[in-house]
This record gives C-alpha cells, sequence and structure tokens, in this order.
C-alpha cells in the first residue's frame, strides 16, 4: 500500500474519529451549560444557607463564657464601640443573639432584608479591632485573631452577593472574553 493510499483510508467516512469528537464535545457542552443553568438557580441560596449556617455556629459559641476562641476580643470590642454601655458577659450575649438572629434569618431566608442590615452593622463590628486594637493584633506578623478577623472578608463579599439579590439582582451572563 502507498503512502497516498495509507492517507485516504483516514478519510471521512461518516463515521469517523472527527464525528466522534464532535459528538463528545456537543455533550460536554450541554452538561456544562446544564450545570451553568443549575448554578445560576441555586448557588446564591447555597450561599446564603451556607453563611447562614456560619453565623450560627459562631454565635452559638458566644452564648457560653469561655467557649468561643474570639471572645476577649469580641467583648473588648463591644465594650470600646458602646462606650461602656455593655461590658462582659452582656457584650457577649448581645453579639451572639446579634449573630444567632443573623444566621437564621439567613438559613431561613424569612426577615432576610432585616438580617442583612443587622449584618451589614455586625460586619463593621467585625471589623472595628483593626482600628481600636491595631498594634495587639499586629506586634510584627498577625497574631491568630487578627487571621481571624481578617477571613471575614469572605462573610462581607458573600453578604455582598445575596444582598443583591434580596433586592432583587439576578445573575446574568458572562461577557466574552475580548
Amino acid at each position: 500500500m502507498s503512502g497516498a493510499s495509507r492517507f485516504r483510508s483516514l478519510e471521512h467516512d461518516g463515521n469517523d474519529f472527527f464525528d466522534r469528537e464532535r459528538d463528545m464535545t456537543a455533550a460536554i457542552e450541554t452538561m456544562i451549560s446544564k450545570l451553568a443553568a443549575w448554578l445560576s438557580r441555586h448557588s446564591i441560596d447555597i450561599l446564603r444557607i451556607s453563611l447562614g449556617l456560619v453565623f450560627v455556629a459562631f454565635g452559638t459559641l458566644k452564648f457560653f463564657p469561655g467557649v468561643s476562641p474570639a471572645e476577649a476580643l469580641s467583648v473588648a470590642t463591644l465594650e470600646r464601640l458602646s462606650m461602656g454601655l455593655l461590658s462582659g458577659y452582656a457584650a457577649q450575649a448581645v453579639i451572639a443573639g446579634l449573630e444567632v438572629f443573623i444566621g437564621l434569618t439567613l438559613v431561613t431566608g424569612r426577615l432576610l432584608k432585616t438580617g442583612l442590615v443587622v449584618m451589614a452593622g455586625a460586619l463593621a463590628g467585625f471589623f472595628a479591632p483593626y482600628a481600636l486594637f491595631f498594634t495587639d493584633l499586629f506586634p510584627g506578623a498577625p497574631t491568630l485573631e487578627a487571621q481571624y478577623i481578617f477571613k471575614d472578608i469572605v462573610l462581607a463579599a458573600a453578604a455582598l452577593v445575596i444582598g443583591a439579590r434580596a433586592l432583587g439582582a439576578r445573575l446574568v451572563p458572562a461577557r466574552a472574553a475580548l
């Protein structure tokens, strides 16, 4: 068999490699399209519920003195922010109650806008230790408490997405890459 006839045997016969590749590509594109549709319907609700569970979990810990690793810092922050009106366990109970309330509004979706407003205030309070206790949190490298606060950036970003949805925003297709 000559070289030319060998190549002719690879020519299109209606059921060759290229048809299978095209079919596989179409199947993958269909799966991706279905996944994107499912994610657009459910991902923000999953984010809302998971964020709510985080708030319920951390808030619940704060109801029990000595259990929350952030207890001393959160109490000191609220004492400073309230100019001494709230201190000790009273401050801790207020923080715990607010966090559990926020979490329950997120998990259930009930009173969601109210919960988001409360969360906006709480998030400001979460970052307040950076202004109030900067030298304690950053004696050189960031302390564990400073790192604990830093992760709240993710909570704030999630709250923005959930807030946008609660106010009527919807996911839109991404712009095509240039």
